[in-house]
């Protein structure tokens, strides 16, 4: 008499045993091979403590960002607006160094002035050799 043996039933069901195992290493491998973007910003050097000084109103030269993009220069506490292109700005600058070298050059930004602005006015105020600088944000 012949036995007949029954089939084993397959299994239809993913094991899931070691998936815990492959989603670390993926996890492990992803995280090594990521690149991450330098953070980018204005490089500049702060004053380590902050302090009131006392600054004479000759020493000031103020640059104001206005929000289409056009620069007011001001002189000290004179009332006096010369507007310029921000291209114009290092030249200002230069001839006004020349004649004061212990110049402050402050920049104030309109509230409203795209962040741009204010970064091609400092780019200038940088490229005219200015070391003492300021910056504001323009109070109304």
């Amino acid at each position: 008499m012949a036995v007949m043996k029954r089939k084993q039933k397959v299994s239809d069901e993913i094991p899931t045993s070691s998936m815990a195992d492959i989603a670390f290493l993926l996890l492990v491998f992803f995280l090594t091979t990521t690149v991450f973007n330098d953070e980018q910003g204005l490089s500049i050097v702060l004053p380590e403590r902050a302090e009131d000084m006392d600054v004479s109103a000759r020493n000031l030269i103020f640059f104001i960002v206005q929000p289409d993009g056009r620069v007011d220069v001001r002189r000290g506490e004179s009332e006096q607006v010369q507007p310029v292109a921000y291209n114009q700005v290092a030249a200002v600058l230069r001839a006004e160094l020349a004649g004061n070298p212990n110049l402050i050059a402050a920049i104030q930004t309109h509230p409203g002035a795209a962040y741009r602005h204010m970064v091609n006015v400092l780019d200038e105020v940088k490229q005219a050799g200015a070391e003492r600088i300021s910056l504001q944000e323009l109070e109304n």
